[in-house]
């Protein structure tokens, strides 16, 4: 409000100037002399004073937008298409996760004459009779407990010992009835428990029928060291060389129940929570999109400066 008082009085001095200055001039000059003093104190006095005095000049033409300046919008484009896959990808991910929790909650299927089918049956629970073959069992470490498939809780865990670092057992089991031997990953034990004569007192001895959730091979993970089968050393599941090493057939089972379970191992290991963080990429590429849209626009179309 200061500045548009301040520039009230001055454009008032101003005009009170001229009046000044044409007093002192001979007013017997032709009329021609007054019509161009009229015209000076109103260009003056006229002016608007509630509107501010704007440092660009969006009247005047604009500069042509070069290859740079198209080039630059590819940003904003490109960021709309990421955002557009995202959702996608976003909705993939739902249908996978809904197809995971049918199948592990299934009931438990036979296991097929034809091994063939198996391939298409990953994550449905089979339930199968036999026996644990226990001298040829292994560990698969280091591996954290999970419970109902997820990494529990500090008030679930307590008291189980180092909950977060621990092993899997993985026991060659003999079908019944059938010239057929699975892999069955009997569940996770601590470290304690990784010496085998600490396990012989939570051994099933006798025919028993388990389900377990088929496993397909699984891919060596990033950043994880390489299995090394002749010193008995497994960090992911490569179901043909276990099978290779346990003399069995490459079929692999998640322990999810038995008639006679113990203490440990702690069946149900298999994880059904898959990572769901494609809305949080979803809000970035399009705010990312909006943004460079916005400077784009205000930059070669308004043909103001990103810095002043």
């Amino acid at each position: 409000m200061k500045s548009v008082i301040s520039r009230y009085f001055i454009k008032m001095k101003d005009a009170f100037n001229i009046i000044q200055f044409k007093k002192k001039t001979n007013f017997s000059q032709p009329s021609r002399n007054a019509t161009s003093f009229q015209k000076q104190l109103n260009k003056v006095i006229k002016f608007n004073l509630f509107k501010p005095e704007n440092k660009y000049d969006y009247s005047s033409p604009k500069e042509k937008i070069n290859f740079a300046g198209y080039s630059l919008l590819g940003i904003p484009i490109a960021a709309f298409a990421l955002g557009t896959w995202q959702i996608q990808r976003y909705q993939w991910k739902l249908n996978l996760i809904e197809k995971l929790e049918s199948r592990t909650n299934h009931e438990p299927i036979e296991l097929p004459q034809n091994l063939e089918e198996l391939e298409s049956k990953e994550y449905y629970p089979i339930k199968v009779k036999g026996q644990f073959l226990y001298e040829n069992e292994f560990i698969i470490g280091y591996r954290g407990l999970l419970v109902d498939g997820k990494p529990p809780n500090n008030n679930i865990v307590f008291g189980i010992e180092d909950a977060k670092r621990g092993y899997n057992v993985v026991t060659p089991f003999k079908v019944t009835g059938q010239d057929l031997t699975i892999l069955v990953n009997r569940g996770w034990i601590p470290r304690s428990f990784k010496n085998p004569a600490r396990r012989q007192g939570n051994q099933i001895k006798d025919e028993t029928e388990i389900v377990g959730v088929l496993r397909l091979n699984e891919r060596k993970p990033p950043f994880i060291p390489k299995n090394r089968p002749q010193g008995d050393m497994w960090f992911y599941r490569d179901v043909n060389a276990m099978a290779e090493k346990a003399n069995s057939s490459p079929i692999y089972l998640e322990l999810k129940s038995s008639k006679d379970l113990q203490q440990y191992p702690v069946p149900n290991q298999t994880k059904v929570e898959l990572r769901n963080e494609h809305m949080s990429y979803i809000l970035t590429w399009y705010c990312l999109s909006a943004a460079t849209a916005y400077m784009w626009f205000r930059r070669f179309i308004k043909g103001i400066p990103l810095i002043q």
